[in-house]
């Protein structure tokens, strides 16, 4: 039980990593925030669909958590939008940065939830994240846009973590995924068409967008989000959002090699990333010896 735990704790890092470099390709690919995400969920949807029907599973589900799923679909849309959205208007640093802010939250609200005590070290731990954030980020006026953006997500990503972390207890993850990523399309799609954005234009995209646009629905989306859902049948969802604190440390060192010089990281950085990865190992000594993880 111990080493699938620890297995679980592993693959988790690989999904953070992998979610670090998400925002590179947001930065990278040069259409909407909006339309981002209409694309993003609608190939993964389309591949997770190949997916189960290749794994031979049911997409069965009962109406009441299908409604749940529903919900928690626009949630991520919401997620999603907002991130891209603080991305463009500011940085990949700044965006990933602020993200630091969801182990806080998830501390606050996992215990609503999940109908448990508030533990004390994950509180403190939360507040320390804020305190390796403000080292992170050097506040200036230009950015407050992008942080308020990316401060929506972070309270939007909290939400769904924890919705899913109860829906995966009796759900096939991949299948959970599947009409979530649907359910994200229909109410964009919904939207585009009450604002009549569907033309010619919008389905014209530069051959390095559709490439970076697979990508992300693929590897980024399709892949990462459902393992991310299925670690969460051996992991807390609060350990899940701490673990996800590392998404900035991972983003924007890649950011500062893929992206150049606008990504420039000061001393500051430095010193409130190893402050970030140390609560996070702290977080998984703790878990562990109490086999709580």
């Amino acid at each position: 039980m111990q080493n699938d735990k620890l297995k679980s704790y592993l693959n988790l890092h690989l999904i953070v990593f992998i979610w670090g470099f998400t925002a590179i390709l947001g930065a990278l690919i040069t259409i909407k925030p909006d339309a981002l995400v209409w694309y993003r969920m609608l190939f993964a949807s389309v591949f997770l669909g190949l997916f189960i029907v290749f794994k031979k599973k049911s997409f069965r589900i009962p109406l009441q958590s299908f409604l749940k799923l529903i919900f928690v679909g626009l949630l991520i849309a919401l997620h999603w939008i907002f991130f891209f959205k603080a991305i463009h208007v500011s940085n990949v640093s700044i965006t990933l940065s602020v993200f630091s802010l969801g182990a806080f939250f998830a501390s606050v609200l996992e215990p609503l939830f999940y109908g448990r005590k508030v533990l004390w070290y994950e509180v403190f731990f939360g507040l320390i994240i804020i305190a390796g954030l403000g080292l992170i980020m050097k506040v200036e006026v230009n950015y407050l846009e992008g942080m308020l953006y990316a401060l929506a997500a972070i309270i939007l990503g909290v939400l769904f973590t924890l919705m899913n972390g109860k829906l995966i207890a009796d759900h096939d993850p991949s299948v959970i995924s599947f009409y979530e990523f649907l359910a994200g399309v229909f109410f964009i799609t919904v939207y585009f068409l009450f604002q009549d954005k569907f033309s010619l234009d919008f389905f014209v995209l530069t051959f390095n967008n559709w490439g970076l646009i697979l990508i992300l629905a693929s590897v980024c989306t399709a892949y990462a989000f459902t393992a991310s859902v299925k670690v969460m049948q051996k992991l807390t969802p609060y350990t899940v959002m701490l673990t996800t604190n590392l998404e900035p440390v991972y983003g924007i060192v890649l950011a500062y090699f893929i992206l150049g010089g606008k990504e420039k990281m000061s001393f500051e950085f430095y010193i409130g990333a190893i402050i970030i990865v140390i609560t996070v190992i702290l977080n998984g000594v703790i878990k562990h010896y109490q086999k709580d993880i």
